[in-house]
């Protein structure tokens, strides 16, 4: 029987050094290729499903499942860094192209240009640093997708934004334990 390390004693380990953005990239693609694991996730006509999976050198990691026609609405991931690939389907990520002050805000306005799309069909993906505003959608009206998550070090906040045109709302900030 082994046993997994704490991410206290992780971090404990100053010869365990904390994963990049591309050892989560690296990770999220070799899980991805697993067909039985991808193939093992209960989809939800409804809702988004997810199965916690454990990511390398103590991040946090995720396998989610996407019925049509739904997203995350525009979040970010606080300090940590992370990446995610599409496994199964499509995913289509909106993002910013702009670091935004993470303290003593609630509007902003956002310059011309900022705005940023891609289209992850299965096997693509990305790596993305800290503080990175998005939203992910599976825009499609009859399929599933399936991707896989990384984080480092594991989320300790998320802040949810709404948008209206140029400009975006902070309306929440939720902790792990808003999550269980």
């Amino acid at each position: 029987m082994s046993v997994s390390p704490s991410l206290s004693a992780v971090a404990a380990d100053a010869s365990v050094a904390a994963p990049t953005q591309a050892d989560l990239l690296d990770f999220v693609r070799r899980t991805a290729a697993d067909a039985e694991l991808i193939s093992s996730l209960p989809l939800d006509p409804e809702g988004r499903t997810w199965v916690r999976l454990e990511g390398p050198g103590g991040s946090e990691a995720w396998l989610i499942g996407w019925p049509p026609g739904t997203g995350t609405g525009w979040h970010d991931h606080a300090d940590s860094v992370g990446a995610f690939l599409t496994a199964r389907g499509t995913l289509k990520e909106y993002s910013l192209a702009a670091r935004l002050p993470t303290d003593g805000w609630k509007t902003l306005e956002l310059a011309d240009g900022v705005d940023r799309e891609r289209s992850l069909t299965a096997g693509r993906g990305r790596a993305f640093g800290r503080h990175h505003v998005h939203e992910v959608l599976n825009e499609s009206a009859e399929e599933h997708a399936v991707s896989v998550h990384a984080y480092y070090p594991p989320l300790p906040s998320m802040r949810r934004y709404s948008r209206t045109g140029r400009v975006l709302r902070l309306e929440q900030v939720e902790r792990p334990e808003d999550w269980q």
